[in-house]
């Protein structure tokens, strides 16, 4: 359920901005253009929104300033107080893709950026299918995540990143479900989203479903 990650991020809650903002050369490239992935995703839903790994509050705060009421899932402890200090008005809770606890919200869309990877497959598709039941018709899940065209072009990046020395990123790709935009369709599809991709960076592609 990818909580097998969570202690990642103990370490990183207080450098995780400093990554995004090009501070870390290896992750300089994971990152472009963080800003304006931030605000694709945003942009795309309206209404009471789910963010599932709510991290620091990047992605929290595009979505309150584009006026939506957001409910924060957060697995780690750390990060989960960064975003609750940040906004005291809304509420974040302890939770992940999979498990969590929204039984009395009308939901209008999930988001989320760089966090579907924490799950594998057949967990990504188990978590598409519960956004499904809870969100109504045209629902939207929107997602930001660094996911590839084929096999072939994951196991080329490793070997890119290994070759630059950036054996943290290569790591990373290899450890995480990272997958491909064929089997996400399907994953989609099968949950019953209508979903469309667009390549943010050479890592992260922008996944806008909604619910047939």
């Amino acid at each position: 359920m990818g909580r097998e990650f969570v202690e990642i991020f103990d370490e990183w809650a207080h450098s995780y901005d400093a990554s995004v903002s090009g501070e870390d050369p290896e992750y300089r490239d994971v990152f472009e253009g963080y800003e304006t992935i931030l605000s694709e995703v945003a942009k795309r839903v309206s209404g009471t929104v789910i963010e599932f790994g709510t991290g620091t509050g990047n992605l929290t705060a595009q979505l309150i300033e584009a006026g939506n009421s957001v409910i924060g899932i957060e697995p780690n402890t750390k990060m989960r107080q960064v975003t609750a200090d940040r906004f005291p008005s809304i509420n974040i809770m302890d939770g992940d893709l999979l498990q969590f606890n929204v039984a009395n919200e009308n939901i209008d869309a999930f988001v989320s950026s760089y966090v579907f990877h924490h799950l594998t497959d057949e967990e990504k598709g188990e978590a598409l299918k519960i956004y499904a039941q809870l969100l109504p018709a045209s629902g939207k899940v929107v997602f930001a995540d660094t996911a590839f065209i084929t096999d072939g072009a994951k196991k080329n990046q490793v070997i890119k990143e290994r070759n630059r020395g950036f054996h943290n990123v290569a790591d990373d790709l290899e450890r995480e479900y990272y997958t491909t935009i064929p089997i996400l369709t399907k994953l989609f599809d099968d949950a019953g989203f209508q979903v469309s991709f667009l390549k943010m960076n050479d890592f992260v592609w922008l996944m806008d479903a909604t619910k047939k």
